[in-house]
């Protein structure tokens, strides 16, 4: 591994905020509604929310461009062998999550196998699998520029898509759009993810669905050109103030682009890709001129933990409430304990906010205490 300082400190510290603001805003405390900002956007639109798990891919793009480098080292036969075999180890841990326990009770209370033919097959760590093996598989493979164009064919082809296979009048609605189709016609509606409602009734629409994951290989993409033009062309002031231009402009792209196709999370559209790759990028640039140009970096210790083991701190911020609740199914201990303490000393969103950071904390001890004993464990 590089020495921190080699790798830049302002990209693990992206990284990390983002590990650190995506369990706050996945674990609210139950028995409250939280903040606005930290949902999100019910359909078309975008909250800081949104900018979550874009920011996250816009990372992995990041981390590539420095691992990437040893492939030049490796032939055909290893560099497949190590995309395909990362992909599918992080699909898999994130298929074997939703099946989680493995196990429930009937209506006898004896305790059987979780039906695996209605887990959800697609998901984040899912998205991230797929994401990583494609854009590592087009930028090992291709030169730069016809990964780029690769990249425009993408955003305009999806478009395309969602407006030619989706329902006339309704390419864009939850039940109408070309994804939901092709999910439904290739996994069925058991495999789909069921937590968005319509009309006041469940939906079976995954988020992380087929089409849309051809759009979100873009924003791995972006976040590898920008890892590696920071590396190329230093951390100086004509660096930063590049990151903002071309951020800027992505943002004025997609805030056109708004007018015909919206943003839109769960749908995962282009100019959703253009408005979050821009405002990483911008981002990007800040922490730049903070941690590299003015050397201000005492305050970073608190992410880089997050940032040095970001896949395992995922997975134990979703299992561990699971995990807990299991223990004490009687009265679902996350609950309770917001309920029946961060509800009571501050009531409402806060009391909910409260939950979050303080189950983000504990995530955190679990990063420190392995930093501490150097363990990162890389899939």
């Amino acid at each position: 591994m590089k020495p921190l300082t080699e790798r830049f400190l302002s990209l693990d510290v992206f990284r990390g905020m983002t590990l650190c603001f995506m369990i706050i805003v996945n674990s609210p405390g139950r028995g409250a509604i939280p903040f606005g900002i930290l949902e999100h956007a019910a359909w078309h639109g975008f909250t800081p929310t949104d900018l979550v798990f874009p920011s996250f891919l816009f990372a992995v793009g990041n981390a590539m461009s420095f691992s990437m480098k040893r492939f030049s080292q490796m032939d055909n036969s290893q560099v497949l062998l190590k995309i395909f075999k990362r992909t599918f180890l992080i699909f898999l841990i994130g298929f074997l999550i939703y099946w989680f326990p493995f196990f429930k009770h009937d209506s006898q209370g004896h305790i059987i196998f979780a039906d695996i033919r209605n887990t959800r097959i697609l998901g984040v760590l899912q998205r991230i699998a797929l994401c990583f093996g494609i854009a590592s598989l087009m930028i090992h493979y291709l030169s730069g520029k016809t990964v780029i164009w690769m990249s425009v064919l993408f955003l305009v082809g999806y478009w395309v898509c969602l407006l030619v296979f989706g329902d006339p009048g309704a390419e864009l609605t939850m039940t109408g759009n070309a994804g939901y189709y092709l999910d439904k016609f290739v996994m069925g509606t058991s495999h789909l993810y069921h937590g968005d409602f319509m009309n006041g009734k469940h939906v079976a629409f995954d988020p992380e669905g087929i089409l849309s994951t051809i759009p979100s290989i873009v924003n791995v993409i972006i976040g590898y050109f920008a890892g590696k033009f920071i590396q190329e062309k230093g951390k100086g002031y004509e660096s930063i103030a590049k990151l903002f231009l071309v951020g800027s402009l992505f943002v004025l792209i997609a805030v056109c682009w708004n007018s015909v196709l919206p943003i839109n999370k769960k749908l995962w559209t282009s100019s959703f890709v253009l408005v979050t790759t821009g405002l990483d990028l911008m981002i990007i640039g800040v922490l730049l001129y903070i941690i590299e140009v003015r050397q201000s970096t005492r305050w970073t210790k608190f992410f880089v933990v997050f940032g040095k083991n970001p896949l395992f701190i995922y997975i134990v911020s979703d299992l561990l409430l699971i995990i807990i609740d299991l223990l004490f199914p009687q009265f679902h201990f996350s609950k309770w304990i917001n309920v029946n303490f961060f509800q009571v000393i501050a009531p409402g969103p806060i009391g909910s906010l409260l939950f979050a950071i303080s189950f983000m904390l504990v995530c955190w001890l679990v990063g420190y205490v392995l930093d501490r004993r150097k363990i990162y464990i890389k899939v």
